[in-house]
Parts: structure tokens; sequence; C-alpha cells
């Protein structure tokens, strides 16, 4: 199975992950806004050419999974870090609440079909990890998923990790790069950037009373993040701690992760027989023909 290089915001693979450790912020010598903006812009040149070869290889299929409590920056970092991939050659999933149709199978299901083809980079806004993340700060959601005999106790969220490392571990074996980012936004900065939805007119359609009440449960939210990361986070499906609360330096971090993934997967444009290239040649001269 492949395995994603190493990156310093990588989360342990040991279950040693400290939430308290993980910073939200840049560090002091980060580059200023327009350095990183212009790294993006070529981060993102070479992220397109890699995407290219990916689909032209047709041996693997890329997934990237985003986190975040709300106003983390998911939408704005999909945006900006896969602007001037080919679109033909991407999928994104935003993934709300479960439908009455999703409720009716297991908690992975809704997730299955939605999962990239060889060759494409798939992209989930949220994921599967709602089931252990939300559900767990209000385990009354899973009332209405009717499993037998479910009691929501340590034992269960053990066998939902469970599960979902013994899916990550499938879809490696079947060629399935898995990189998964936990944008790290501070409590403070959720707050800001709340209050700018509300202020700004472009912005209300974003904002919803919901997302406050949310904010009461930040340290059970926290709780459930660290215990979720310190479960799932294995070499052929790590997670990425982003200090989330500058935008710009956040998404050249999820962009170089990207890229640097890509670079170290084993790519390449097929390569044809010498009889396709004689066929080729063949053609060329025909057409090279005037009249033809």
């Amino acid at each position: 199975m492949f395995e994603p290089p190493d990156h310093r915001y990588r989360v342990p693979l040991d279950g040693s992950f400290h939430l308290a450790d993980a910073p939200q912020h840049p560090p002091d010598d980060s580059p200023r806004k327009a350095e990183l903006k212009a790294g993006l812009r070529e981060t993102r040149q070479r992220l397109a050419e890699l995407q290219r070869m990916l689909f032209a290889h047709d041996h693997h299929s890329l997934l990237l999974i985003f986190q975040s409590m709300d106003a983390g920056g998911k939408d704005s970092t999909i945006r900006a870090v896969m602007t001037g991939v080919n679109p033909a050659g991407c999928q994104v999933h935003a993934f709300g609440p479960p439908s009455h149709e999703a409720l009716n199978h297991d908690f992975l299901w809704r997730t299955v079909w939605r999962l990239p083809e060889r060759g494409r980079i798939g992209i989930f806004n949220r994921s599967y990890y709602e089931e252990v993340l939300v559900t767990r700060v209000h385990p009354e959601l899973l009332k209405a998923q009717h499993i037998p005999g479910m009691q929501p106790d340590q034992a269960f969220w053990e066998g939902r990790y469970e599960a979902i490392r013994d899916h990550e571990r499938h879809l490696a074996r079947e060629g399935t790069v898995i990189l998964k980012f936990w944008l790290n936004v501070s409590a403070e900065k959720q707050r800001k950037r709340f209050l700018k939805r509300i202020d700004r007119p472009d912005k209300n359609w974003k904002f919803s009373a919901e997302d406050v009440a949310e904010r009461r449960y930040w340290n059970e939210y926290m709780h459930a993040y660290e215990a979720a990361l310190n479960a799932t986070s294995r070499p052929w499906a790590p997670w990425y701690a982003i200090p989330a609360d500058h935008k710009p330096y956040m998404r050249c971090q999820v962009a170089d992760i990207v890229t640097r993934t890509l670079e170290a997967l084993p790519l390449r444009y097929p390569e044809l027989t010498g009889t396709q290239k004689a066929e080729l040649a063949r053609l060329r001269l025909e057409l090279s023909t005037p009249g033809n």
C-alpha cells in the first residue's frame, strides 16, 4: 500500500496526538500573505500537471477529506487549492445531515458510492467522520439509525473507529490514496468569522442560528476530534491538523501536502507498444498528405 509522505502537520500514527499541542496559527517565520498567494499559484500549476498524469495513468485515485468546526474554511480551501485543476478529473461532494434513505443503511453507505474512480480526485466536504463527531457530541441522533442493541458507550465508538480503519485500509489496498485534513480553527477566530457572516449581506446566507448553538459544545467537539484523529490516523490514511486561523497559510499547507503526495506516486503517461507507434507513424504520414 502507498503511504503518503510525512509532513510537519501530520497527526502522529501512534495515538499520541494532543489537541492542546496542535497550532491554530502559522509559525512566526511564515511567509507574508503576498508570498503565500504567489506560492499557492505555483503549487496549483504543478498540481494541475500531476492531476493530468493521475488521470492518464489510471491506476490510483485520490480522496481528500476535509473536516472542521463551522467557519473552519473547508469551502474556501477546496476552491483555492483546486482552482485550475481540470473539473473533468475531480469531483466534490458535501455531506450534510443524512437523509431518510441514508439512515436506513450503515453509516458508511452514503459516502461509498461517492468515492472517486481510478484516475480521479474525489473531495469530501465533511464525510463519514461526522458519525464519530456530531453523533458523539449528540448521541440522541443515533436513535434515528435504528441500530439493534445500540448503546453509545466507549465500545460503540471503538467499533466505529475500527470500521473506519478497515474501510480506509481496504480502499488503500485497492489503489485509493487517502489524505484527511482537519482544519484547526480557534474558537475566537470562529466567533469573528460568524460576526462577519452577520455583518456582510453577501455572507448572510452562510450563517445559521444552529452554528451559534453548536459553539456551546466546543469542548465536547474538541474531545471528539482528538479521539477520532488518534484512532484513525494511519500510514495509509493519515490525518493532518492544519492551522486554520490564517487562511492563506492553511491553503498553502493543504496544496503542498496534496502535491507532494502525487509527486511521490509512481505516475507516468501510458507508453505505446512498437506496433502502436508504427500505426501512429502511418496515420501521421496519411494526414500529412494534402487532400487526406
